[in-house]
């Protein structure tokens, strides 16, 4: 019993789309440049059968600033990923590097004189 249990387990988690060890070192380092900043405050990840989000907040009780989507990889194809702020479709990459460096950056005062 125990051992069919298991067999399940990894069949239902392999179905699921997550962020590898690679994607969340991208995701993260750029996550802690805009904390340093002062621009993101949070962040959540979400790992589910359809797609791996991982959602920027400036403020926790916000909803997200912005979302990264990673999509299912079809047969012979490369990872895909989306970038959204709430409902609009801002730009879609197969690379997760290039896909971030799309992110706006918030204009900064420049002190004069």
């Amino acid at each position: 019993m125990g051992s069919n249990y298991g067999i399940k387990n990894r069949g239902k988690s392999a179905r699921r789309v997550s962020f590898d060890r690679g994607e969340l070192r991208v995701l993260l380092n750029e996550y802690s440049r805009r904390v340093a900043a002062g621009e993101w405050r949070d962040y959540a990840i979400e790992h589910g059968r359809d797609r791996a989000v991982f959602s920027v907040f400036r403020h926790t009780a916000e909803h997200p600033l912005y979302s990264i989507e990673k999509l299912p990889v079809k047969i012979g194809k490369r990872n895909r990923y989306d970038l959204k702020r709430g409902p609009i479709h801002l730009h879609q990459d197969t690379s997760l590097t290039n896909l971030v460096s799309t992110i706006e950056r918030r204009p900064q005062l420049i002190r004069i004189g």
